[in-house]
């Protein structure tokens, strides 16, 4: 029987890569003189190795630290309205389980970053050819240009016009009960945004760290996505708008309509 690669299936091999290439391996002690030295030899580089881990474990945690010191935050919620083919699609932005991914989004809809935008990845019905219900992904800036290709998009971030580089923000989950998100890195835990129909998640690379402005709508329960990739919000009006957008669709506009005192600025 011949296998079919179905978006589902796609994205579940995608994400257990990633699962994959974040596991260690040991290395082995060679050519040890006697079973006191094997386990003296084993227990040192345990201790070295754990200490290795704890100190790369903490220095990047002070990295992200200092990253979202710099990064916009949304304390509490918010409401976007984006307008696609003369048609609004409402979305809530969750900044109490999402602060720096719901903070960014707004921050960026707040500058104008995905007026004009093209959703460049549409997996789905309207889909050519046509597939089960997956993503809707937009938010490439590059897009925006009339001339550029929809098949070369979807590599592209926002760029800080103060300096020059991509803005890009940390994976942000929060578990289910807990009171503050874990930052860097996929969880195991179930969390609290989940990929239900309607969710409103940031794409990003193998690199847990790369999201910047691209963005997709889930267009069906995408639970196994839920503990790799950071959920922020959710449609609340006009998902039958979003089931509807093709390829090269452009966003018209994008508007904070509620919530804009919640974004906070760095410093």
């Amino acid at each position: 029987m011949q296998l079919k690669f179905t978006p589902f299936l796609c994205a579940f091999l995608i994400v257990a890569a990633l699962m994959l290439n974040s596991c260690s391996i040991e290395q082995a002690v060679s050519n040890p003189s006697s079973t006191t030295s094997r386990a003296t030899e084993a227990t040192n580089n345990t201790t070295a190795e754990t200490t290795t881990e704890a100190s790369s474990v903490s220095e990047n945690t002070n990295k992200t630290s200092q990253k979202m010191k710099d990064l916009p935050r949304l304390e509490g919620k918010a409401t976007v309205v984006i307008k696609v083919n003369d048609s609004p699609i409402t979305i809530e932005i969750d900044g109490t389980n999402a602060p720096i991914t719901a903070g960014n989004f707004v921050d960026l809809v707040s500058k104008g970053v995905y007026d004009g935008l093209v959703f460049h990845r549409v997996i789905g019905p309207q889909s050519k050819p046509p597939e089960n219900p997956f993503v809707v992904q937009g938010g490439d800036p590059q897009s925006k240009d009339p001339k550029f290709p929809t098949n070369r998009l979807g590599t592209g971030g926002y760029k800080d016009p103060k300096t020059g580089q991509e803005r890009r923000i940390p994976l942000e989950i929060t578990p289910k009960g807990a009171a503050t998100p874990i930052y860097g890195k996929p969880i195991s835990e179930v969390p609290e945004l989940t990929h239900k129909r309607g969710a409103v998640a940031m794409a990003r690379s193998q690199m847990p760290d790369s999201a910047s402005s691209q963005f997709y709508f889930a267009l069906a329960d995408l639970d196994f996505l839920d503990r790799n990739y950071a959920v922020f919000g959710y449609v609340t009006e006009g998902m039958d708008v979003v089931d509807k957008i093709t390829q090269g669709d452009r966003i018209q506009s994008a508007k904070v309509t509620k919530g804009a005192e919640n974004l906070k600025q760095p410093g």
